[in-house]
């Protein structure tokens, strides 16, 4: 009895220890089972989480770098082109490219004797002659200079007989002597919008006065019309000015001429004032590196003028204040 006893006592531990053998065997299988699958799932993304079912979790930091991707995609719309900058009225023309004498075939000189010696000595072939020698900006719109079949006609009144692509003012080398700051500058505006009025789609050129010499003139004539480089620089401050509130190109001629001594070389002149062929092509070649176009100037169309007859004004201009 007690043998048998023993001898079941012993089979029932044997059958244990076979039975946590085997579930060891078992729960190791799976633990190699488990580390195949892994190795077999593909890694997640840097950044990306991984959720409880092995797949990418949903997050919001993955819907912007979406959102990102698809915004980045190219699109068929075409961005509008910059709007180019606004002509700055208050400046000189800036330097460009040089055009050729063809440009000026439209163009309408109008001024005094140095415009008339540019006209004859340039070169420049082309553009009409408005000019009278001793012509005064106050007597623009009154004085009949100019003979054309037969009829007397003021340089204003010539001009509008035909239509130009530019016009190029220069006048105030013979209003020096008057002391008549005011009524020169408002007779440069009545001036412009005058051209204006029968030129509307002309580009208006304002040159600037080219300096003096006033050694030169002291020799040539006792500078009996007190000519001088102080009053010179004034007007062409109004003249500048005048271009500004106007609205048109204003060209800085003296710049391009004057010399260490603030005042016109004297190899350039004979008398002070006017131009040898030599300076005239120089001044040529200035205009011809001093363009703008009609479109870049007035994007929105020129400024409106008021069609209004201009005051009578005595001959030295003692009528305006």
């Amino acid at each position: 009895m007690s043998d048998n006893y023993t001898g079941k006592r012993s089979a029932g531990k044997i059958v244990q220890i076979v039975l946590a053998v085997l579930a060891c065997l078992a729960l190791a299988a799976a633990g190699i089972l488990f580390l195949q699958t892994r190795e077999r799932e593909p890694a997640a993304p840097k950044g990306v989480q991984v959720g409880n079912n092995g797949q990418p979790a949903d997050s919001g930091a993955g819907s912007s770098a979406d959102s990102a991707a698809l915004s980045s995609q190219p699109s068929d719309e075409v961005p509008p082109a910059p709007a180019a900058p606004l002509y700055d009225f208050s400046q000189p023309a800036p330097e460009g490219e040089a055009v050729d004498n063809s440009y000026f075939a439209d163009a309408a000189f109008v001024g005094d004797s140095r415009t008339d010696g540019f006209m004859l000595y340039s070169g420049v072939g082309c553009g009409k002659n408005l000019t009278s020698n001793g012509l005064s900006i106050f007597k623009l719109a009154e004085k009949k200079v100019l003979t054309i079949g037969g009829e007397q006609y003021t340089l204003l009144e010539a001009l509008a007989l035909e239509e130009y692509g530019k016009v190029y003012l220069s006048l105030g080398v013979n209003e020096l002597g008057l002391k008549n700051d005011n009524g020169f500058y408002e007779s440069y505006c009545e001036a412009i919008d005058a051209i204006r009025l029968v030129q509307p789609g002309a580009v208006i050129y304002i040159q600037g006065l080219i300096p003096l010499n006033e050694g030169q003139i002291e020799e040539a004539n006792g500078n009996k019309y007190n000519l001088t480089n102080d009053h010179l620089r004034v007007y062409n401050d109004l003249m500048r000015k005048a271009a500004e509130e106007k609205q048109v190109v204003f060209l800085d001629l003296y710049a391009e001429f004057v010399d260490e001594n603030g005042a016109l070389p004297e190899d350039v002149s004979r008398d002070g004032v006017h131009l040898y062929k030599e300076a005239c092509q120089r001044w040529l070649e200035y205009l011809k590196t001093h363009t703008v176009d009609f479109d870049v100037l007035y994007p929105d169309g020129p400024p409106v003028v008021e069609n209004t007859a201009p005051e009578q004004t005595p001959e030295d201009g003692s009528g305006q204040e």
